[in-house]
């Protein structure tokens, strides 16, 4: 099946494209990990063989099948398989508090975890509900061995083609601010994201290189187009700078999808430079803010194009920078992709005129079925224009500018309001980040006795030596009188989600417990509001 075809085609379930690759690519590969690979031909046998086993097990169509484990082949296997068995692949987010892998399970009502040894030992001790089937992926004591579990060679499962509105996955999101929510993604939605991907240059000889859990959304919008276009992903288990350079060398890896934390610290890694890194035709950067320094070092040292994708896991309206053709763009997250519509709304929900900052909507071909099971949470996402269209909440606040490339102020349940003016944390951030003894910093707002709440600063140093206090008054003085930071913190690293994440609800939690007694307001130097 030809790239076009597919591209040109409004919907083709994906087990369809990928039979079609197999019968052609042969002994090509199509996944690797560090430690194994599998075939085109193989790939597609083994799906066969995991689908007739989740159907003997009783899984109907469009029934979650949970899987809970690190990166690998097998895990892969499980995601791919449950599509093919005319099921909902429903991969958990592995690394959360094993209580939480517990109520997410439960959440997607799957009879059936394909899980490994890892997840397993987390659970222990747990009340693991008894009508679950657990299968170890890694034929441990996890479970039932996948190995002993899979359907013989040879098996065909009862062929059950999705519709384009079923289901395809249910993605948990972050759970940063509580517990995380399943966001039900169609096959035509998945459809979408995969033509616009296909569009970007995958092919057969194209080589993802995947570092990101597949839990995770911004694993799959890479994972998927390149199994779509008969390339080939190479999965990382645990993402390492060194690691994830030595994999790309040797797999003459062409993309990567990357949160800014990973480039930071490849970027950082001492030897960058010594690896072969010619391969690569394009990098991409999502699901956190990715400051304008970085993209520049990306740009001059790493070869290929650098492009930074904008939007939600839900769906919303998604934005690219192409980074390499608008290098004077890179303190925005670029233009809307074609066919998205984003507009910028007040706290009453009413539209604003460019350049004015409001609240993020948005709305696209790949907008989520809803949250599972909790239609109030859907609800509250949802923003409709003055035509009865539906736009989805970004949670975000920005702007576009004179050319239509939107700025990103910050998070929504980030800002700071503090004596009635708002505060916008990443404002502050840059202004620490200029500073060459500081290597990472968050900003968050705690409670305040005289302005509600103040601006707090934890940071990481680059200079162990360097003095707290003068890096707060140096970022004061550049800062305007209603941003100025109350208090700074020194930590050796900040709290991330497995995506990169900063967790700030955590920050606020650790550090926000006693109310800063603010100085007055007639204190020039230290009150924020002087």
């Amino acid at each position: 099946m030809r790239i076009e075809e597919i591209i040109a085609a409004p919907f083709i379930p994906l087990s369809v494209i990928l039979h079609a690759h197999a019968e052609r690519r042969g002994e090509a590969i199509a996944i690797a990990d560090e430690t194994s690979r599998i075939s085109w031909a193989d790939l597609d046998a083994m799906l066969d063989r995991v689908a007739a086993a989740l159907q003997r097990e009783g899984v109907e169509a469009n029934e979650p099948v949970a899987i809970a484990a690190s990166n690998s082949v097998r895990t892969a296997l499980a995601f791919l398989g449950a599509l093919r068995a005319g099921a909902v692949a429903a991969p958990l987010t592995s690394t959360a508090a094993p209580p939480t892998v517990l109520a997410m399970l439960a959440d997607s009502t799957s009879r059936v975890l394909l899980l490994d040894k890892t997840m397993a030992e987390g659970l222990a001790g747990l009340p693991f509900p008894d009508h679950v089937k657990r299968i170890a992926l890694d034929d441990s004591d996890a479970g039932v061995p996948f190995s002993e579990w899979i359907a013989p060679a040879g098996a065909k499962p009862e062929e059950r083609l999705p519709r384009p509105e079923d289901p395809f996955n249910i993605i948990y999101s972050s759970g940063t601010t509580g517990m995380p929510k399943g966001i039900v993604q169609s096959h035509q939605m998945r459809h979408e994201y995969v033509r616009r991907g296909l569009g970007s240059g995958f092919d057969d000889d194209t080589a993802t290189i995947c570092s990101t859990p597949l839990y995770s959304n911004t694993t799959l919008v890479s994972f998927l187009p390149t199994l779509t276009a008969a390339g080939k992903v190479v999965l990382m288990k645990k993402f390492d700078a060194r690691g994830f350079l030595e994999l790309s060398e040797r797999e003459r890896v062409t993309n990567a999808m990357l949160v800014p934390v990973q480039y930071r610290r490849i970027m950082e890694h001492p030897d960058f430079d010594s690896f072969d890194l010619s391969s690569y035709r394009l990098k991409t950067c999502t699901s956190a803010p990715f400051p304008a320094w970085l993209k520049a070092d990306v740009l001059k040292r790493w070869p290929g194009g650098l492009v930074e994708g904008y939007g939600l896991t839900e769906g919303g309206a998604t934005t690219n920078l192409v980074a390499h053709e608008y290098p004077n763009k890179l303190h925005t997250v670029g233009r809307p992709s074609p066919g998205h519509v984003i507009k910028i709304i007040d706290e009453d929900g009413n539209e604003l005129p460019l350049g004015e900052v409001g609240e993020i909507v948005g709305r696209s071909p790949i907008m989520m079925n809803g949250y599972h099971g909790q239609p109030d949470k859907t609800r509250e996402m949802e923003w409709y224009d003055k035509d009865g269209n539906r736009y989805l909440r970004h949670g975000d606040v920005g702007k576009f500018d004179e050319d239509g490339f939107l700025i990103l102020m910050d998070r929504a349940k980030d800002m700071i309001i503090s004596g009635g003016f708002n505060i916008f944390p990443t404002d502050l951030e840059a202004e620490l980040t200029r500073q060459p003894a500081v290597k990472e910093a968050a900003v968050v707002g705690i409670p305040s006795d005289q302005w509600g709440e103040t601006p707090l600063a934890v940071i990481v140093l680059a200079d162990p030596a360097a003095d707290p206090e003068a890096i707060r008054q140096e970022a004061n003085r550049a800062l305007g009188k209603t941003q100025r930071i109350a208090r700074i913190e020194v930590v050796d690293e900040l709290p991330r989600s497995p995506i990169g994440k900063v967790l700030k609800r955590e920050l606020r939690d650790h550090f926000g417990g006693n109310p800063i007694a603010q100085a007055p307001i007639t204190d020039s130097k230290e009150s924020n509001h002087a």
